[in-house]
């Protein structure tokens, strides 16, 4: 009998012991967007990571977009997606739809899954957890641009999600904000959402999960990715023009969180099965991790 495979899951498993040690009891956020979220397949594969980290007692939390979700019910809405500085624009019809997407679809769909794996999960409304103001945009001409409902955090109410890692259960947050003069849903990014609870939870690691690898040299080479990278580093290569586009407001986010207390935040791929596991337990990891 060939031993060769079994022996290198028990290997596995003891590259992943000093990891289990250190992580216990800590609090990991994970961020889930981008084509990751496509495919269920893929879905319920994070899911059950992250019902590994709860059994391992990491309490994870999640914090989900749902863009191409939202864009799909707006066009059949009659509603044109548009987009300014990497922001939707969001009127008072839109903001509806995107809240029944969030909230009637992607959130319970995600808590379905990990219950489904035999995790503990529940969905909270991110109007219960961020607090926020209108925020605008600036145009090619730099004019201010009044994007409607969408907003940036300014706080956040943590009772909710307290009460649920109390009893071990997994939080699964929507990125809406309760405009704090109104008390009306904002609509906000939900890399800037996970940021901001991140830094007021001073977690232990902030996971950003999409469709890219990581950072890398030449985004265009898989094999150019960065697997560690300081905030100074960070820094630096966004200056150089080696970190540009849609990937300038993460890595900001990233160092604002760091700088706010967060230990670590990993860039990776939620295309590969395992991303999650992958990255956290294993020696080389498979994207990136920006530290202090």
């Amino acid at each position: 009998m060939d031993l060769q495979h079994p022996i290198e899951k028990a290997e596995a498993l003891i590259e992943a012991l000093p990891y289990l040690q250190a992580f216990r009891g800590k609090t990991f956020l994970i961020k889930m967007g981008g084509s990751a979220m496509e495919d269920p397949d893929l879905v319920a594969k994070v899911m059950r990571d992250i019902v590994f980290l709860e059994v391992a007692g990491i309490n994870p939390i999640v914090v989900h977009g749902g863009g191409k979700a939202i864009s799909a019910a707006m066009k059949e809405a009659g509603l044109d997606a548009q987009f300014i500085g990497g922001f939707r624009v969001t009127s008072d019809e839109a903001i509806d739809i995107v809240e029944k997407v969030l909230s009637s679809e992607i959130n319970p769909g995600l808590v379905r899954m990990i219950r489904e794996f035999g995790g503990k999960a529940v969905g909270i409304a991110g109007t219960d957890v961020f607090l926020g103001e209108k925020m605008f945009a600036s145009d090619a001409q730099g004019q201010r641009v009044d994007l409607g409902r969408v907003g940036e955090v300014v706080g956040c109410q943590l009772g909710q999600m307290d009460a649920a890692h109390r009893a071990g259960i997994v939080p699964v947050i929507s990125p809406l904000a309760a405009e704090l003069a109104t008390g009306r849903p904002l609509n906000i990014n939900a890399d800037l959402a996970a940021a901001a609870l991140a830094k007021e939870l001073r977690v232990a690691k902030l996971v950003y999960l999409s469709d890219v690898p990581g950072l890398m040299m030449d985004p265009s080479k898989p094999e150019t990715l960065i697997k560690s990278v300081s905030r100074a580093q960070a820094d630096e290569l966004m200056s150089d023009g080696t970190i540009s586009g849609g990937m300038i407001p993460k890595i900001k986010s990233a160092i604002d969180a760091l700088n706010a207390g967060v230990r670590k935040v990993h860039f990776i791929d939620g295309r590969l099965p395992h991303a999650l596991l992958l990255e956290i337990f294993t020696h080389g990891g498979i994207g990136t991790e920006v530290t202090r």
